[in-house]
């Protein structure tokens, strides 16, 4: 009986961890042990910030705010070959031949960026400087970025990159201020965050809904069957008018 509970243990453990939410927490959790090796007098950093925005809320998984500018910082605990343009809607991760396409994390923490500077306005007004940072597992295989203010590395590189904007642009004064402010905003009790995973599901349920019915949930245009340099996948038959595509898997 002993043996069977540990084995029945060991399976659930393994389905969790499996768990693109469980793996994304991880991922947050080895990243924020990372950043805490700042310089703290100098770097202040602000996990899981939930502000709001012309959406309802948006979820941020780290931010540092420095003399150097403010750093936000978007963490993808993903493994494999990553492929993917700045301009692109999706991108795609490899393991062996398996194939998942994901939300083209620039565009998310674009989406995160824009809520800082409204939120921030008559604060800030300097270079919020855009990070993703994937596993130090993931081999990035095809992926262009051509903005000057954006970066996509891997977890271990992110420290140095950071560090390497040394010019000053805030005083200690204007920091206290934006800490204090992102303080006033953040809705991060346990209520406003099942409200904002639920707000995201909802989207989610209803663009599903929409692919399912073979209809765009953009332009409710039918969808179509395209081929791109990273395989097949359905586009809306409005392209160029409507960009939208969809990530399940053909």
């Amino acid at each position: 009986m002993g043996s069977f509970f540990i084995l029945v243990l060991i399976i659930a453990l393994s389905v969790a961890l499996a768990s693109p939410s469980i793996k994304g927490r991880i991922g947050e959790a080895k990243l924020s042990f990372l950043l805490n090796r700042l310089n703290q007098e100098e770097y202040h950093v602000v996990d899981d910030l939930l502000i709001p925005s012309k959406n309802g809320t948006t979820q941020i998984d780290h931010v540092v705010v420095s003399p150097y500018g403010i750093f936000v910082i978007e963490t993808k605990n993903y493994k494999g070959w990553i492929f993917g343009d700045e301009k692109s809607k999706y991108w795609t991760q490899v393991i062996y031949k398996r194939k998942e396409k994901f939300y083209n994390p620039i565009h998310q923490n674009f989406g995160h960026i824009k809520a800082l500077e409204s939120a921030l306005e008559g604060l800030y007004d300097g270079t919020f400087y855009s990070i993703v940072s994937f596993s130090s597992k993931a081999t990035f295989k095809k992926v262009t970025v051509t903005s000057p203010d954006v970066d996509v590395i891997n977890s271990l590189q992110v420290l140095q990159t950071i560090k390497g904007h040394n010019q000053r642009v805030l005083s200690n004064a204007k920091i206290k201020g934006i800490l204090f402010k992102l303080k006033q905003l953040n809705q991060g009790d346990k209520e406003s965050k099942k409200q904002h995973v639920n707000q995201i599901q909802t989207a989610r349920h209803k663009e599903q809904a929409s692919v399912s019915e073979n209809s765009c949930p953009k332009c409710g245009n039918q969808l179509v069957k395209r081929t791109g340099k990273y395989g097949a996948f359905l586009g809306c038959s409005n392209y160029p008018k409507c960009r939208f595509v969809s990530k399940k898997a053909i």
